[in-house]
């Protein structure tokens, strides 16, 4: 979703394509190809083993001892205790879906599911925004060019 956002303010700030903006000479990296790689190898790897452990043994990834802020576990989790998983006080920021009274998240599972189901169509709306900028990156337009901007 960030990327569809992305390709349309990138594109109307610098007037470059955002099948080019890599390509462009004046482009300014502020990191080196070679640190940015590592760095999402690490985080992702991280992430992603999390996943793969969770998969085979549901929920033993949910426990105080499996993340580095154990003292903390109880802030990320959700209502049900699951860590990792939307609805806890740091996943919820902003209060949509619940209050924050005297440091303890309090879910409205109502909206909590509401916003769920929403994330998930916007989601799918965005892959669908993405496959046509692809497919128009392939005729050498752009999404601002084909809307006439």
């Amino acid at each position: 979703m960030a990327a569809v956002l992305g390709i349309f303010v990138g594109q109307a700030w610098s007037g470059v394509p955002w099948f080019e903006a890599g390509a462009d000479p004046s482009a300014i990296a502020p990191f080196s190809f070679g640190s940015l790689l590592g760095t999402q190898l690490i985080l992702m790897g991280w992430v992603e083993s999390k996943r793969w452990v969770d998969f085979f043994n549901p929920e033993s990834q949910s426990v105080e001892w499996a993340t580095p802020w154990s003292r903390t576990a109880e802030n990320f989790a959700n209502a049900t205790g699951d860590q990792g998983y939307p609805g806890g006080k740091f996943f919820d920021p902003l209060g949509l879906a619940g209050t924050l009274q005297n440091g303890e998240y309090i879910p409205d599972v109502e909206k909590l599911e509401r916003l769920k189901l929403a994330e998930i169509k916007h989601a799918r709306i965005a892959m669908l925004a993405m496959l046509i900028f692809y497919f128009e990156a392939g005729q050498g337009k752009t999404p601002l060019g084909a809307l006439g901007l």
